[in-house]
């Protein structure tokens, strides 16, 4: 058996933002993918967009200078920085479909192993009760990346064969960044692009139930 640590969360955000190039316009999701804004390389350019109509987000502010007016999608207080900006909704998403966006990371339910994404809906009760944004930016970005935990609670693989969730975008992702791999899905099937230091290629295939071309 394999001995390895799992990425916690603000490194699997750091392997994340290493990959993210100067200059790029960058759409960071709600939940987990909001933390990569802290994560930004010193002196590399990377600008932020928000959903909800802002350009030129920073990092999270510091505790007791947040204000609720100003927010990101995911109605966490955010900061701006110099040139940044705030606009009308249907200005953002004009952006996110006329494809100004050079990268988006999305949180997902399932990836399949050609980049299918499954990010809205699992179908259990209570769930949100749209897809919103997220199939408009994993389609309308020139680079769709996933980032997410490998496996569910209950251990199963969240990359597939084939997605059983209702889709967000068909063949979107480019890669999926997870707390034990990283991964890119190609046309045909699954490349290691790296992984946790200790855990053996046949293991995380064994994990993933899939083949994945080294």
């Amino acid at each position: 058996m394999s001995n390895y640590q799992r990425r916690t969360k603000d490194q699997l955000a750091a392997r994340v933002a290493q990959d993210i190039f100067d200059g790029a316009v960058v759409n960071l999701g709600i939940g987990q993918p909001t933390l990569v804004a802290n994560h930004l390389p010193a002196g590399r350019e990377v600008i932020l967009h928000s959903e909800n109509g802002i350009l030129g987000m920073g990092a999270a502010p510091a505790a007791g200078q947040e204000d609720y007016d100003l927010i990101n999608a995911g109605k966490q207080p955010v900061t701006l920085l110099p040139g940044g900006a705030y606009f009308h909704h249907a200005d953002s998403f004009a952006m996110m479909r006329g494809g100004h966006l050079d990268i988006c990371v999305l949180g997902a339910f399932q990836v399949s192993a050609t980049g299918d994404l499954a990010n809205w809906s699992t179908g259990e009760e209570g769930a949100i009760p749209a897809v919103g944004g997220a199939m408009d930016l994993a389609i309308g970005a020139k680079q769709t990346w996933v980032m997410m935990d490998l496996l569910t609670k209950k251990g199963e693989s969240k990359i597939v064969a084939q997605c059983t969730y209702p889709l967000t975008g068909i063949g979107c992702v480019k890669r999926v960044y997870s707390d034990l791999a990283t991964i890119e899905c190609t046309p045909s099937g699954l490349k290691l692009i790296d992984k946790v230091e200790g855990l053996e290629h046949a293991e995380l295939e064994k994990l993933v139930g899939l083949p994945i071309a080294a």
